[in-house]
């Protein structure tokens, strides 16, 4: 997904319009009857949204440069249409058999399953493998894609983020303050931090999902990857003794004021720059924020005093510290009709190439492998790197398998359980009762 700036994190995580109208233009999508989209495509038509320049521009550099064979055959043509917008526009297009050769994947994973059960969407995994270019994703961007959708490959990591949280390295070695390697530890480190003045972590209410991010990584880290799968798959409610601890711990941090005032109303520009200025100690964040961070003139206590730590084991739990929560931002899917060579001499060439291109120019890291050496630009930036290359197996964030009724209840009442306006009983009961409803 994307802008490196203050659109991103609006970018990533925007819902659907309402569940209704998706449900109703769900249905048309997958069972229109428009013209025929199997005839061999004249461009390589590209559906982006207006939000992200990133994805867009680095094809623009691969067409002009180590694509141009590609492009001489096939043309790049990109298309843009508002977030907001995406969804219907997938559906419109698809019920019509007119989606473009790749397009960016619907704001819900749901959305692309569908297209991809009703024979819209290309199997990926295949088709990759058939051109001899899957060993070109990174095998942790790999799985995250399949836990999105359904254990099948259906969209390209043009982007790949995995989260934690960034804190102030001058903060934490001037209050003598060691990384946490423990939930109670991280308590401990906020503690100190606050007793000194310093508000402990910086987050975004308005946003919401900032505050989802904590509640589901800590589940995560007590109850096993498999947490939220349990939740989605009716075995367990949110509700549940052990599920409700979670939120409870979110909660008490806010209690004790270590989100700072009004965070209800910080949006995540704000939450950004309040880390960045040097006014927290730590920012629970995607990184997508290295380039944020990268950026001299936003970050005033300077790239070298930003470090970057996984969210901390809780003791005794069933997960792992390594287990980084990831996403693909709106990863793009191909349109299975139109998949024919030169289609695949594009897809090929984009991932030989795409991953260098990405960091190079924007320094922005995809899920497909960096096979011209890039130096970062920042020591936590090669961290970070060094880390996704490395991992395994990822998980995913709160409301990544959640309905989009639940999402929206889940992010707009995220500030009420961190200032404390609504208990953790109440937030859980209320995003519980919205997936019961779906």
């Amino acid at each position: 997904m994307n802008v490196r700036s203050s659109l991103a994190g609006r970018l990533r995580y925007a819902g659907l319009t309402t569940g209704a109208a998706a449900m109703a233009l769900l249905t048309t999508a997958c069972g229109g009857s428009g013209a025929a989209g199997a005839s061999a495509p004249e461009n390589f038509s590209y559906l982006s949204v207006n939000e992200n320049t990133t994805v867009k521009t680095a094809l623009g550099t691969l067409a002009k440069g180590a694509c141009a064979k590609a492009e001489k055959a096939l043309p790049l043509k990109v298309e843009t249409v508002p977030q907001s917008g995406l969804d219907q526009k997938l559906q419109l297009l698809a019920g019509q058999n007119a989606l473009p050769v790749q397009f960016a994947a619907g704001n819900a994973p749901a959305l692309t399953q569908q297209l991809y059960t009703s024979g819209k969407v290309a199997d990926l995994e295949k088709e990759l493998t058939d051109l001899g270019v899957f060993d070109q994703l990174e095998p942790a961007a790999v799985s995250t894609v399949k836990a999105l959708y359904g254990g099948k490959v259906e969209v390209l990591p043009y982007e790949y983020n995995i989260e934690g949280i960034f804190y102030n390295k001058k903060l934490f070695a001037d209050n003598g303050i060691a990384v946490p390697g423990t939930w109670d530890e991280l308590v401990d480190a906020a503690a100190a931090l606050q007793a000194k003045g310093v508000q402990p972590f910086s987050a975004s209410g308005q946003q919401g999902w900032p505050i989802t991010r904590l509640v589901s990584t800590y589940l995560y880290r007590s109850l096993g990857p498999d947490a939220l799968r349990a939740v989605a798959d009716g075995k367990a409610k949110l509700t549940d003794p052990e599920y409700l601890k979670a939120a409870q711990e979110i909660a008490a941090l806010g209690e004790k004021g270590y989100f700072g005032k009004g965070v209800g109303s910080i949006d995540y520009d704000t939450a950004m720059n309040q880390f960045l200025s040097g006014k927290a100690g730590m920012f629970y964040m995607g990184s997508w924020a290295l380039t944020n961070i990268a950026d001299e003139k936003q970050n005033k206590v300077g790239a070298d005093n930003v470090g970057f730590m996984p969210f901390p084991a809780v003791t005794g739990g069933k997960g792992s510290a390594d287990q980084y929560p990831s996403n693909v931002g709106l990863g793009i899917g191909l349109n299975a009709k139109s998949f024919d060579a030169k289609t695949g001499d594009w897809v090929s060439c984009i991932a030989k190439n795409f991953g260098s291109t990405a960091l190079k120019d924007h320094g922005s890291i995809s899920g497909f492998k960096v096979n011209t050496p890039v130096e970062s630009t920042t020591e936590v930036a090669s961290q970070v790197r060094t880390t996704i290359s490395g991992s395994k197996q990822n998980v995913l964030w709160f409301e990544a398998l959640f309905s989009t009724k639940a999402t929206t209840v889940s992010q707009t009442n995220a500030a009420g359980l961190a200032t404390g306006s609504m208990s953790p009983e109440q937030f859980m009961k209320a995003v519980q009762d919205a997936l019961d409803a779906a």
